[in-house]
């Protein structure tokens, strides 16, 4: 039987707003990435079933390390809480779990359990999900480039699958060094949405607006399709 992983969309995400939904509800910052972790789990519970195989979110940039360190502790204890408390539901449901972006600088313990987290969930074959943390696609294309003859090939296979559909959340419009050579030709989807509001309804709304884009390549429709 052939894994949805073969084929489908790669959709990728910059989940932005969480200290904004706090803040406007007099919440701390960490109150809005709480509600944002359910929003991941509410979004990986979809994806499959909106013909998307890849899911890259972005959940901690290489320049959050500038955030205050309270935030931070903060933020790295989250994410050890979803990883432990997602790694089942992600084997029952056939997700395979990858992170992607530096470790080094992620404390010891953090990264075994991203280790221990990959290896369980590597036999999922329903949904790839790949989590960027402390990542700088500046600084992911510099690596592919230092490690490998410079070919369009190589670039690719070291950075990973291009993407289909890129969406950020909270009204912002750029790509803030979230996977720029994936992106070459994505089709981008802004929405007002605060990333903890966003809905299963919502990806389905930004999928169905993706299927309506015309995706030339460069090319001319007529000619292409002809």
């Amino acid at each position: 039987m052939k894994s949805t992983l073969d084929s489908g969309l790669h959709a990728a995400i910059i989940m932005d707003g969480n200290g904004r939904w706090a803040n406007a509800r007099g919440l701390p910052r960490i109150a809005g990435h709480r509600a944002g972790a359910d929003a991941v789990r509410r979004v990986v519970e979809t994806a499959p079933s909106l013909g998307i195989s890849v899911l890259t979110l972005y959940a901690f940039s290489a320049d959050n390390w500038r955030r205050p360190s309270r935030e931070i502790s903060a933020l790295l204890r989250l994410l050890r809480h979803y990883l432990t408390a997602e790694t089942a539901r992600c084997i029952a449901n056939g997700v395979r779990l990858e992170v992607i972006g530096r470790r080094d600088r992620l404390p010891k313990d953090l990264v075994s359990l991203i280790a221990e987290t990959e290896r369980k969930t590597s036999q999922g074959r329903k949904l790839r999900l790949r989590l960027a943390i402390d990542y700088s696609s500046r600084h992911a294309i510099l690596d592919a480039a230092a490690s490998a003859p410079a070919t369009e090939q190589n670039f690719s296979r070291a950075l990973g699958p291009d993407v289909d559909l890129l969406i950020r959340t909270s009204g912002e419009q750029r790509l803030s060094d979230f996977l720029l050579w994936e992106c070459a030709y994505a089709e981008m989807v802004f929405t007002e949405r605060m990333w903890p509001d966003f809905s299963a309804e919502d990806l389905a709304g930004c999928v169905q607006e993706f299927q309506g884009r015309d995706r030339r390549f460069g090319a001319i429709t007529s000619l292409r399709t002809a």
